[in-house]
């Protein structure tokens, strides 16, 4: 391990090092309001996110590190056990319960906030930021990267892990038919506990694959990563088969 520690993987929008038993990556203006919000979240038995340590003295943001899996793309078969989507419709409805409650006098956030502004998004909740246990069972054990969270609607969360998880999307590999699909989306709808529609559901998901669109092809220039470029033209073609 360098001096700058275990460079994890992931991270498109910036490098991650893990440095013992804390994770350290580039800060922000928005690095004070997460690092309340991950306090205050805490503070509220939310157990499963990453707790802030403030600065190191190079000025990066330390949070705690959250032992486990965050699986990444080609996805392991087991991600698509259904207990670990209702599991994770459960976690993301407990973080929005716990966030409506969290002060924003002063709040400065890297996404933009949306109407309704019902509770804090975590606007990247997926498979890849959930943590999983290094077991046979791969229990739900935790959620990261939190630095995109700013208000929203709660389905504006619901729908993106919808699309990522059911999955709803156009070519990722999955086991499941037309049927199946619906029973996922369902089951993660009852999980949450949200009187969405399937349509309303639907609706949500094409504007935040737009959105996604645009943010990816910003960020492709920006960041010099000609990928997400790719992954905004994946989006598009989602969002039209959802929308036909």
């Amino acid at each position: 391990m360098g001096s700058e520690g275990e460079l994890l993987s992931g991270g498109n929008m910036g490098e991650v090092h893990r440095v013992g038993d804390e994770v350290r990556r580039t800060a922000g203006p928005w690095t004070p309001t997460i690092h309340r919000l991950l306090t205050h979240l805490a503070d509220r038995g939310i157990g499963e996110a990453p707790r802030p340590l403030g600065l190191s003295d190079d000025g990066r943001e330390r949070l705690t590190f959250l032992p486990g899996t965050a699986p990444a793309y080609p996805m392991p078969a087991w991600v698509w056990a259904e207990r670990l989507l209702v599991d994770a419709g459960r976690l993301l409805r407990r973080i929005h319960d716990a966030s409506a409650g969290f002060d924003r006098t002063g709040a400065i956030w890297r996404s933009p906030s949306r109407e309704p502004a019902e509770v804090v998004c975590h606007n990247d909740f997926a498979q890849y930021n959930l943590i999983f246990t290094d077991d046979d069972h791969h229990r739900l054990s935790g959620v990261i990267d939190f630095d995109f969270a700013s208000p929203g609607p709660r389905l504006w969360d619901l729908a993106y892990l919808a699309y990522r998880l059911v999955p709803i999307t156009g070519e990722e590999q999955h086991p499941f038919g037309d049927a199946e699909v619906r029973h996922r989306v369902r089951a993660l709808l009852d999980a949450y506990g949200s009187p969405a529609t399937e349509a309303e559901l639907r609706s949500m998901i094409i504007e935040r694959l737009a959105h996604l669109a645009a943010f990816s092809d910003a960020q492709a220039i920006a960041l010099g990563k000609p990928e997400l470029a790719e992954h905004a033209a994946q989006y598009r073609r989602d969002a039209d088969r959802l929308g036909g």
